[in-house]
This record gives C-alpha cells, sequence and structure tokens, in this order.
C-alpha cells in the first residue's frame, strides 16, 4: 500500500478522535496546553494500537480466506464509513461528561478507533507491513486531535458532525480504490 493511502486512510480514521477532541475543547473552561496534550495522546496512542490488534487477527486467519480478502476489507471499509456518516446525523448525548477524566478519555478513545482495529484487520488481510502505517495513523491522529482541542474552544460543536461526514465517505471511497485495484490487477 503506497504511502498517500496510508496517509489518506490515517485521515480518514482520525476524524472521529478530532470530532471527539473538538467536542471535548468546548468542555473545558480554562485550556491549558498539558489539556490538550493528554486528548491528543490517548486517541493518537489508541488510533496506533487498534490496528496492530486487528492486524494480528487478520494474518492468523488470511490464508483461510486470501481469495475473498478484497471484499472483505471493501465491507470492513464501507461499513465502518457507512457508520461514521450515520452517526454523524445523531445527536450527540455525551455532552456533560468530563473529557480530561481517564475513565472517559480511555472509553472515548477506544469507541473513536473501532474503526482502526477494523482497518487493521484489512492491513493483514492485504499482507501489509503494518509499522509503517501505525506510526502514521498514530502520527495523524494526535496531531489532529491536539489541534482539535483547541479548536473547539474557540469554535464548541459547530464542525463535529461535517467532519465525522468526511470521514466516512474518505473511508468508503479507500474501500472502493481496494476492490478496483484488486479486480485490475
Amino acid at each position: 500500500m503506497d504511502m498517500l493511502s496510508i496517509t489518506i486512510i490515517g485521515l480518514g480514521l482520525a476524524m472521529d478522535a478530532f470530532a471527539v477532541s473538538v467536542v471535548s475543547g468546548s468542555l473545558i473552561k480554562k485550556l491549558k496546553i498539558r489539556h490538550a496534550l493528554k486528548i491528543a495522546f490517548y486517541f493518537g496512542g489508541f488510533q496506533a494500537l487498534m490496528p496492530v490488534i486487528g492486524w494480528t487477527a487478520g494474518l492468523t486467519i488470511q490464508d483461510l480466506i486470501s481469495c475473498i480478502d478484497h471484499w472483505i476489507a471493501f465491507g470492513l471499509l464501507v461499513f465502518v464509513g457507512s457508520k461514521m456518516i450515520f452517526e454523524s446525523f445523531q445527536i450527540d448525548t455525551n455532552r456533560k461528561k468530563n473529557p480530561l477524566n481517564p475513565a472517559n478519555l480511555i472509553i472515548f478513545s477506544i469507541a473513536t478507533s473501532i474503526d482502526a482495529l477494523a482497518v487493521g484487520l484489512t492491513f493483514g488481510f492485504l499482507n501489509v507491513v503494518i509499522w509503517i502505517p501505525v506510526i502514521i495513523i498514530g502520527v495523524i491522529t494526535f496531531g489532529l486531535s491536539f489541534l482539535g482541542v483547541f479548536i473547539g474552544t474557540r469554535f464548541g460543536n459547530l464542525f463535529k458532525k461535517k467532519i465525522e461526514f468526511a470521514g466516512g465517505v474518505i473511508l468508503i471511497g479507500i474501500g472502493i480504490k481496494i476492490v478496483i485495484e484488486h479486480l485490475v490487477v
């Protein structure tokens, strides 16, 4: 998988974390840099860890499904992307949670990185060497989450839904690209 595709995947995966970071920033009364770093560390760390877990699972069952792996990858990416698009139209019920509480950060980090687990599974099916994508995904998520906290303090919840929608569209597009590349080759 080329670097551009990995970077686009990283951007797509980071959209959930970015959106939650924007909301988190809007909830923090006296924002300090350490608050933004804490949120970014959790989101970036989980977003880097989950693909490794998925990749490991994908490698263990790869031989069983090698003839349909591209369709599975397509299905997972379309599912995750569609879920993100659907959720972009939902009403957010988590507005009152303390975004700096470690328990909440873990819950939010897991919730925003489930799609990264599915992408990691896809990487396993496609025999992608995981370490470069994991670093790229983690760094992109860290950076966007850090930025998102500050945007949230300024602009509140204006962009959250649009960002989530865009991330979903990106993941679906990558799923289509995988199938087309497999069918053409």
